[in-house]
């Protein structure tokens, strides 16, 4: 039997006797039969150049940065991390795939329905709207097990 203590931005997942799935900590007891790990709950930054094409087919590059990170303040959103995120690298390229699939694929398909004055008019609601799509689906991914 020993005591562990995750870092700030850290938590212990631990499995084993007496647990029935996982348990979430940041200090536990960590008992004969049990395994502990540590995962970072950190945020990651993704930088993306976008190439998309707009309603007139005129072709245009967007860079993109996206913060991701689970809600900490959220227990369901912790094991779901816990469960999906933590086992990979989140710097690791399938990670990374995953996450520009997804955003790159969200951008090209709002650009296409608009026009590049549109585009460039509405420079922040155009970047609200890929936002919220990405969420969308990030979220949809992340609550079928994909990410």
């Amino acid at each position: 039997m020993w005591y562990r203590v995750a870092n700030a931005s850290e938590y212990l997942v631990i499995t084993g006797y007496g647990i029935p799935d996982i348990k979430l900590a940041k200090k536990a007891w960590i008992l004969p039969g049990q395994a502990s790990t540590v995962f970072d709950v950190s945020p990651v930054n993704y930088t993306f150049e976008v190439q998309a094409m707009s309603a007139e087919k005129l072709p245009f590059i967007l860079p993109a940065v996206f913060t991701i990170g689970p809600r900490v303040d959220e227990d369901s959103s912790l094991l779901k991390y816990a469960k999906l995120i933590s086992p990979h690298d989140k710097l690791s390229n399938h990670v990374k795939e995953l996450v520009q699939g997804i955003i790159e694929g969200e951008t090209r398909v709002l650009a296409a329905s608009m026009t590049m004055e549109e585009i460039f008019k509405g420079t922040k609601e155009f970047k609200q709207e890929v936002f919220e799509k990405v969420r969308g689906i990030g979220a949809s991914l992340f609550e079928s097990g994909f990410l």
